[in-house]
């Protein structure tokens, strides 16, 4: 090492910056797994004592695991992962947190300066890898740039639109010394997120929502993820005009409030996918008009209607649908700033047009398009499930999930009446999230009620992280709603490709039970609907203890209602329907 490389009096060591820079952005956990490339960073963080490190048995769960944690808290999520294998494991994290605007840092180790491009051993372009999935991306070639990138790493994640943001470090710079200076602030003349929405659009807004006859308002995950539950409840009620949540934004707007009419989309309610159409003003709040929630945009465009959308990031304005009134901002400080304005306004809302609206509306409800026939006495359908589990926890547990059915009947039967509550992959669609979740979740808040609700396709693409949980002594409740099918593949088969069901049986499944048992936890079978609500009532008593439930369904159970592909939101297949089972000619193309 040279003289320039020589520790002098007061210097520490790339790696303690790293930690040092972590305790001064208030971190609490750092989810991660060891190896070469980061044993210095490793050897600092056994020095340290200001934040706990989580072992996880998967980098790909450690990103999740972080994920979950910012999710639930706001704050900005902390990974760190070795160079090569351990970098590209931590990659369909980093791309879920970015389909979903998280705000996390992913810490990544790299090999030596002098070894990059050498196809050295552990070597990949990490930068490279992460451009398309990340908000930014950084690599280090100067210690003495640690403090002052990862100040810049965590103030992009957070601010703005929030999204996940890498830092690649290489070994040796991890081992040279320098100066700690951290920033108090910082700046990038490339990077100013506007916050304050333009006032003159905000005035706008108000004065077309006040003369709205068939109003209608629709937010997303921006809502949450931005702290405006309260905005908007406020400006909801004073309006009293209804609101529909997205999938990523369930618990935005209180579940069991009146105004509320349950969630919208390919497997939303009548109500609020016909309302959302028929409506002559829409105000979307933090949403994107995406495939998931309109279905075909030109059907959606079919009735014209003046939309109002506040984001906070510009480009996702007018991207799939043109919109009348943009409003670029922060949602908390625009949603507040109507709310100033509704208040002194002396102009009302028609309460003519808005009562013929609402029983148009209650119309659409009477069709209760989330009905099923739960009369059996010898099969558990998965959709009662849910509900006793919103009973037993009072709807106030963190609820996780993986993506399929299973988490399509977690979003439509458990009534999330807060924010941050309920925890799964939206943009990204991935499995394999619910258990890494739950971890985030019940790390976050140790006391509350976490139970990660999941497929036993889903589950079993990271179940090696019981280790983690018992390792960690984490009581989180599995509620695995077992058909033996890759449930929502099974339902698109059976919908669209004549009952040809290719691979979407779960053969050769383990024994769940003994399976959790063997990793120390507690396991149950549930075979018959009147042992639901007893067991989900018993592992919950049990405070202290993982308990992993495997409730054996009905296989041939549906998500209703459903969009199909290239349709219109409108264009329901429901429960009801005769031609649910012979729906090939609802297929797009």
């Amino acid at each position: 090492m040279d003289d320039s490389n020589q520790q002098k009096v007061g210097q520490i060591s790339g790696a303690e910056i790293i930690m040092r820079c972590l305790q001064e952005e208030n971190v609490k956990f750092v989810f991660g797994y060891p190896g070469g490339a980061v044993l210095h960073i490793y050897d600092a963080l056994f020095k340290q004592n200001h934040f706990k490190h989580i072992l996880v048995r998967h980098e790909q769960a450690a990103v999740h695991a972080a994920d979950a944690f910012s999710r639930a808290t706001g704050e900005v999520g902390v990974a760190l992962v070795t160079s090569g294998p351990g970098a590209t494991n931590a990659v369909t994290g980093i791309a879920t947190a970015y389909m979903d605007s998280i705000p996390m840092v992913v810490i990544s180790g790299q090999v030596p300066t002098a070894a990059i491009g050498m196809d050295a051993f552990q070597e990949v372009d990490m930068v490279g890898v992460t451009r398309p999935c990340v908000k930014h991306n950084f690599l280090i070639k100067d210690v003495r740039d640690i403090a002052s990138t990862l100040k810049k790493a965590f103030y992009i994640a957070s601010s703005g639109r929030p999204g996940p943001v890498v830092v690649d470090i290489p070994k040796d710079i991890t081992a040279e010394f320098a100066d700690f200076d951290y920033p108090k602030t910082i700046e990038m003349r490339s990077y100013t997120p506007v916050v304050k929405g333009h006032s003159g659009q905000i005035k706008k807004a108000v004065k077309i929502l006040l003369e709205a006859k068939r109003p209608m308002i629709y937010t997303g995950g921006g809502l949450v993820l931005g702290d405006a539950s309260n905005e908007l409840v406020k400006l909801a009620r004073a309006l009293g005009y209804p609101v529909t949540n997205t999938l990523m934004g369930l618990g935005g707007y209180p579940a069991t409030d009146k105004q509320y009419v349950g969630m919208l989309g390919m497997h939303g309610t009548y109500e609020a996918n016909n309302a959302m159409q028929d409506c002559d003003v829409l105000l979307a709040v933090g949403a994107r008009f995406d495939d998931r929630v309109i279905g075909n945009p030109d059907h959606f465009l079919s009735v014209p209607r003046t939309i109002i959308h506040i984001d906070v990031d510009p480009s996702s304005i007018s991207k799939r649908v043109k919109v009348d009134v943009p409003i670029v901002g922060h949602v908390q400080s625009v949603l507040a700033e109507m709310n100033e304005l509704l208040a002194a306004e002396t102009t009302k809302p028609d309460t003519s047009a808005l009562k013929t609206w609402w029983a148009k509306i209650d119309g659409w409800r009477a069709k209760k398009s989330a009905s099923y026939d739960g009369s059996s006495s010898t099969i558990i359908k998965p959709q009662y499930v849910i509900e006793k589990l919103c009973e037993v926890t009072k709807g106030d547990a963190f609820i996780t999930s993986d993506v399929g059915q299973h988490q399509m009947w977690a979003a439509q039967y458990y009534k999330f009446d807060k924010p941050r509550r309920w925890i799964n992959s939206g943009g990204l669609g991935t499995m394999g999230v619910g258990l890494p979740y739950a971890m985030g979740c019940q790390l976050a808040f140790p006391d509350a009620q976490v139970a990660c609700v999941t497929g036993e396709g889903s589950i079993q693409m990271n179940i090696q992280e019981l280790s983690t949980c018992k390792q960690f002594h984490l009581p989180i409740k599995v509620i695995l709603l077992n058909n033996r099918y890759l449930g929502m593949v099974r339902q698109w088969q059976e919908f669209f490709y004549e009952n040809r069901y290719s691979e979407s049986y779960m053969d050769s499944l383990p024994d769940f039970v003994k399976l959790a048992e063997s990793y120390g936890h507690i396991g149950m079978n549930i075979e018959k609907p009147g042992d639901v609500e007893g067991a989900l009532q018993d592992a919950f008593a049990m405070k202290d203890k993982f308990v992993f439930m495997n409730f054996l369904t009905d296989q041939k159970e549906n998500v209703f209602p459903m969009v199909p592909n290239g349709k219109g939101i409108s264009e329901m297949i429901l429960g009801s329907d005769t031609n649910a089972n012979n729906a090939s000619d609802e297929m797009e193309g």
